[in-house]
């Protein structure tokens, strides 16, 4: 883990604070790498909570609340995409950063299917820090003043305040990562959108493993266009992905 440098944080150090303090918790076997990011996020303006095992951020998830978590990918106790999942299904809109020393790209895939981001060990503490400030001014984009058209294609149906995706009225169960790639295709149906424009919209700028791209839309597919429904996900070779009820 590479400790921050101050030129990379400007001259003050740090980042600009957040306007309000945005609750995160930190879950990492390693104390020494525990340590040094609380403090560090404490500094760049985060309220912090450290956790060294699933179960201790369960327990204190349920107390603080936390709006974003960083997780380490293995821990004593279990997974953390394991922990992910359980900590979203208790409630709350929760961004998530994973960080592991598997840099393996089928690790990395899976992590960056459920979660907000992933960094392999060692990391730099400034990134960790910027990709923070990043998600939470995501996560602080207002809302739309009123509710959002339901988005079709075909038999395709998307309800994006409701969060139910189906297909000739037959559900279909999509990660967080999956449903924001297919709303953001269904928005510019027809049209074809390139993998680094995918990557800006759902990872934010700065992610640029084009993998990550290809293997979510090969899942997406999978699961929208199953046997018996025409295609809806098209390839276009060299350009990008486009929905589309014939082939481009």
């Amino acid at each position: 883990m590479n400790r921050p440098d101050p030129e990379l944080l400007g001259r003050s150090g740090w980042p600009a604070p957040p306007i309000r303090s945005t609750r995160v918790l930190v879950v990492d076997d390693e104390p020494g790498i525990l340590e040094v990011l609380t403090a560090t996020l404490a500094l760049a303006g985060f309220a912090t909570r450290a956790a060294r095992t699933c179960a201790e951020a369960r327990r204190m998830a349920a107390e603080f609340r936390p709006e974003i978590a960083v997780l380490d990918v293995m821990l004593p106790d279990g997974s953390g995409l394991d922990l992910c999942r359980s900590l979203r299904d208790a409630g709350g809109d929760l961004g998530v950063l994973f960080l592991s020393a598997r840099d393996a790209e089928t690790d990395k895939l899976d992590g960056l299917s459920i979660g907000d981001g992933y960094l392999t060990k060692p990391f730099s503490v400034a990134e960790v820090v910027a990709r923070l400030h990043v998600l939470r001014r995501r996560m602080d984009a207002p809302p739309p003043s009123a509710s959002r058209p339901v988005l079709r294609a075909g038999d395709l149906c998307v309800d994006e305040d409701g969060h139910r995706v189906s297909r000739a009225g037959a559900p279909i169960e999509l990660t967080p990562t999956e449903f924001k790639v297919l709303v953001h295709l269904l928005r510019h149906a027809g049209v074809v959108v390139s993998k680094q424009q995918l990557l800006s919209h759902v990872w934010g700028h700065g992610f640029c493993d084009a993998g990550a791209v290809e293997k979510i839309v090969s899942k997406l597919r999978r699961k929208v266009d199953r046997a018996g429904h025409p295609a809806l996900l098209h390839t276009v070779r060299g350009f990008g992905y486009t929905v589309r009820e014939s082939p481009p």
